[in-house]
């Protein structure tokens, strides 16, 4: 039996190997409240609900937004996505002026990569992050991934393809946890 870990706004991270590999447990912070992270399955369920209403407000693919969040967050684990930078989707800048400076990848477009230090937004919480994931897609620039202008995610996923990643792949990695975590069930 695993317990779970609680506490408002603390971070609790223990790595336990199960022969297939490691599952992280942590407590994150949303703007409902405190909940556990136990499996990639969780950070699903947990972030979904906030996920589809927001994408529906946008007018975007709550599948999609699912998708980056697990890719470019390494299924929540990583030190942008932990408190206190809550930042789901790798967005650079600045977010009411509270940023982190962070070592990213970068692709050259021709799948050669590259690292560089730049300046991460930093969130109060996910939710803050999810929002502001769907307020930079209302760009014109990122007009192929609403809905109303395509007729699939993978539509959306292929707009987001040298716009918003330099990953020449990004669509591919999308689509296959799309598909891998049956995210369009979220998709309204």
């Amino acid at each position: 039996m695993r317990k779970r870990k609680k506490g408002r706004g603390l971070l609790a991270l223990t790595l336990i190997t199960l022969g297939l590999g490691f599952f992280a447990y942590q407590t994150l912070t949303t703007q409902q409240g405190d909940y556990t992270i136990t499996t990639e399955d969780s950070f699903v369920q947990n972030i979904a609900p906030d996920a589809q209403a927001i994408a529906s407000q946008y007018g975007l693919y709550a599948s999609v937004m699912i998708a980056q969040a697990l890719l470019e967050s390494q299924r929540g684990t990583s030190r942008l996505a932990q408190p206190p930078h809550h930042n789901l989707f790798g967005i650079k800048g600045t977010y009411q002026g509270q940023s982190a400076n962070f070592l990213t990848a970068e692709d050259d477009g021709s799948g050669q990569t590259y690292e560089i230090h730049d300046q991460f937004r930093s969130y109060p919480s996910y939710y803050s992050s999810l929002t502001d994931y769907a307020q930079v897609l209302s760009q014109p620039i990122y007009a192929g991934t609403w809905k109303a202008n395509t007729t699939s995610y993978q539509d959306a996923t292929l707009a987001l393809t040298g716009t918003y990643a330099t990953d020449s792949n990004y669509n591919h990695k999308l689509n296959q946890l799309i598909e891998q975590y049956q995210l369009t069930r979220y998709d309204w």
